[in-house]
């Protein structure tokens, strides 16, 4: 494995020589040292990526796919190797790093087969000497900028769409998570990649995402991350008319109605809840549950989340493990001190574990009492706090779930056929999950609505993300 960054088929360094320490958050010890870049190498990335897309694209679908499914096989065979590097970076525990590659593997296998199918078709046309089509091509080069939760799935879910499509792609992970991307690269390379059709530069955000927006040779821009980016983006793209895909993370609200199994609910809402240890833009955030079934439901919940067990992921038994930096741990601290102040009531966790006296930790909590105008009700928590609330209505519920800026994912949990379909039909966001807290999916089209951005990832509609009709009319 090489950990640097990769531009025209070479691993190389910055060229003025920067670098960064990749941290581990368990442990907060340096793991590797690794190349910070900045504009210049992000200039040489897009003429690289420019001066190779038209060969890729070029390319049958059937050849791009070969590549993309032999490094999905490269991605399985490899699990022992690639997962403790993503744990050792980001914290999550072996289990979900193992996960995340797998789901990696899925997503090139998916598209090793979608590019096949980027079909065009023909157009009855008014007149009798003319021949009308529709035909697909690729955008072109296609820079990403992804966040570090999840270090490998999120830039291979837009790299894996954009190459079987036939675009070029420059690509900026996140300076507190690269090695993963880093590593994803090794295995595309070792599949027959050719060079300059993925390029990966790591460095300063600022820099980096200028050049990707200044340059004419950069097609689209395709960003996971925050609102705050996401607006920098938007006002920089506007300026070159530049197209954007944008997934700006979401409040998910879960709605528990009382013909559940309570245990079993209980449990599902932990797992997904504290899955990554809440660092998840589609994680059940805002829970709001029917009152029969409240009161038993906070305490399953409560021996559910009792019985995590956080602390560094490479050591077995471990369910949960770090936030990513002090700033995180200490913005998810701020959260529960706002709740206490107004009101709300810590039913387990709210501190930093006793027990471990190095890395970013923080309990796993649970929260009731809350009202609208506390951070946890109304902001994106991402972190491992567990709000909860009760409901007496559907209509109370949707108005609940509705009531805020966010549109990317939520959730409902029942047996009920009838209530099901209101939920799904009722609640505004771009996923809907019912009895499915965990619905992210290579064959699952991915994406928000309203300020959680637009633009869809996965299935064939992340294929078409990447290509733009070209309309054909011939006359004889």
């Amino acid at each position: 494995m090489r950990f640097q960054m990769y531009i025209d088929g070479q691993w190389r360094d910055s060229q003025r020589g920067g670098v960064w320490s990749v941290v581990n958050p368990a442990t907060e010890e340096t793991i590797a040292t690794v190349p910070f870049g900045g504009e210049a190498d992000a200039q040489e990335a897009v003429v690289s990526a420019a001066a190779a897309q038209p060969r890729w694209a070029a390319m049958t679908a059937y050849e791009r796919g070969v590549i993309l499914r032999k490094t999905a096989d490269l991605i399985r065979d490899r699990l022992d190797l690639l997962a403790p590097i993503m744990t050792r970076e980001c914290g999550k525990p072996l289990a979900e790093a193992r996960g995340e590659w797998t789901a990696c593997a899925d997503l090139f296998d998916w598209f090793s087969e979608e590019g096949k199918r980027a079909y065009g078709r023909t157009i009855p046309a008014r007149r009798g000497n003319k021949r009308l089509m529709s035909i697909p091509a690729p955008v072109g080069v296609v820079a990403t900028i992804t966040a570090w939760n999840f270090p490998a799935y999120l830039p291979v879910r837009k790299w894996s769409a954009a190459l079987a499509a036939g675009c070029a792609v420059v690509a900026r992970p996140s300076e507190l998570t690269p090695m993963s991307a880093m590593a994803a690269v090794n295995l595309l390379e070792e599949a027959g990649l050719p060079p300059g059709v993925l390029n990966l530069v790591n460095g300063d955000p600022e820099a980096i995402s200028g050049v990707f927006l200044s340059d004419p040779r950069v097609d689209k821009i395709s960003f996971t991350g925050s609102q705050r980016v996401g607006r920098i983006l938007m006002r920089g793209a506007a300026e070159g008319l530049k197209r954007l895909a944008l997934e700006l993370g979401g409040s998910a609200p879960v709605l528990v109605f009382d013909d559940v199994d309570v245990s079993a609910a209980a449990k599902q809402a932990v797992q997904a809840k504290f899955r990554n240890n809440g660092q998840v833009c589609i994680s059940p955030t805002r829970f709001y549950v029917q009152a029969p079934l409240y009161e038993d439901f906070l305490e399953s919940v409560r021996q559910e989340i009792d019985a995590l067990v956080v602390g560094d992921g490479l050591q077995p038994g471990t369910t949960t493990g770090p936030l990513i930096t002090t700033g995180a741990r200490d913005r998810v601290e701020s959260f529960v001190q706002d709740a206490r102040s107004r009101g709300g009531v810590v039913v387990t966790g709210g501190a930093r574990p006793a027990d471990q006296k190095h890395g970013y930790f923080f309990q796993p909590t649970l929260i009731t009492g809350v009202i609208p105008e506390m951070k946890v009700s109304h902001e994106e928590i991402f972190g491992p706090v567990m709000p909860v609330s009760p409901f007496h209505s559907i209509e109370e519920a949707l108005q609940l779930a509705n009531d805020t800026p966010y549109g990317l994912a939520a959730y409902a949990l029942t047996r009920d056929m009838a209530t099901a379909v209101r939920c799904y039909e009722g609640l505004k966001f771009g996923i809907v999950g019912v009895n499915d807290l965990v619905p992210a999916t290579a064959e699952g089209p991915f994406g928000g609505m309203k300020q959680s951005g637009w633009g869809r990832e996965g299935a064939e509609e992340g294929l078409h993300e990447y290509t733009e009709a070209r309309f054909v009319s011939m006359a004889l």
